[in-house]
């Protein structure tokens, strides 16, 4: 099981958020992000932020850093090492049987991630048997680009996804985003598309956009 830091906004939680980093990072990156977000008539949410592996990222010289998978290539159908995405997949899916276990369903359960994290929470809830609450990708793409239709469920497809992308991100291109986006409308997922003035990053307007999205999954709760 990866290492993680958890935050509960209340006791006994009835809902999971799993929030990846991007390369390089670790748990600690998005952390600090809870208390910007939560808004007060929000259920109970654990929040768990996993560290990713350490291991060689070839684009970077091959120097040892946490990633969720080696990045060979800049081309988005090369882009990213087949083997390290699946292997992070795995981990995600045993965090989630974990929530599961601790009385969280997938179904009240969302997978968010940070470029190399949201790549994998894309690849990831496109393939589970029992579909997430919904899946958010931030400055990222989709990788596996070519065996996705296959590969993916029919609650997979269901699941809602917010994706979020940075018009002037040099690390991530628009245009990588734009295609992944593409690509899931064409496989049927609920998608909510946002475009925001920035660079590799999140900004307050793509923060408060996601408490939007978000509190559409808690309606009800």
């Amino acid at each position: 099981m990866l290492p993680t830091i958890e935050h509960e906004t209340r006791a006994k939680p009835a809902w999971s958020i799993v929030w990846l980093h991007g390369l390089g990072a670790d748990g600690n990156d998005f952390a600090p992000i809870v208390p910007e977000l939560v808004r007060r008539d929000w259920p109970g949410i654990r929040f768990v932020f996993p560290h990713a592996p350490v291991r060689p990222v070839t684009i970077n010289g091959g120097v040892p850093m946490r990633a969720w998978y080696d990045i060979v290539s800049q081309s988005i159908d090369q882009r990213a090492d087949e083997t390290g995405v699946r292997e992070s997949i795995r981990e995600i899916e045993a965090l989630i049987a974990r929530e599961r276990d601790r009385g969280v369903p997938a179904a009240r359960t969302i997978l968010i991630g940070f470029s190399q994290g949201g790549a994998i929470a894309l690849a990831a809830g496109l393939r589970r048997e029992a579909g997430l609450a919904g899946v958010v990708a931030l400055s990222t793409y989709l990788p596996l680009l070519a065996q996705t239709a296959s590969e993916s469920t029919v609650a997979g497809r269901a699941t809602p996804v917010f994706m979020g992308h940075g018009a002037q991100d040099p690390v991530v291109p628009l245009g990588l985003g734009e295609r992944s986006r593409d690509a899931l409308l064409a496989l049927g997922v609920p998608m909510a598309w946002h475009r925001y003035p920035m660079g590799h990053s999140v900004c307050a307007e793509e923060v408060r956009d996601l408490g939007d999205w978000l509190a559409l999954r808690f309606a009800g709760d």
